[in-house]
């Protein structure tokens, strides 16, 4: 029996997304917290940083 897939939904990302973001990246927090708590997956959330010019999660 196969594993029926996802159906995966594209959601845009709003003013208030970006703002909750931009707190994010200014406090570290690791892009795994950042994931769970906004609902997106990792690569999202670091695609839309690489976009809007800004660093997400722990930098050495």
């Amino acid at each position: 029996m196969a594993k029926k897939a996802k159906n995966r939904t594209r959601r845009t990302y709003t003013a208030d997304d970006v703002k909750q973001l931009l707190a994010h990246s200014k406090a570290r927090t690791p892009v795994a917290k950042i994931a769970k708590t906004m609902k997106r997956t990792e690569g999202s959330l670091r695609q839309k940083a690489i976009k809007l010019g800004i660093r997400l999660g722990h930098q050495r």
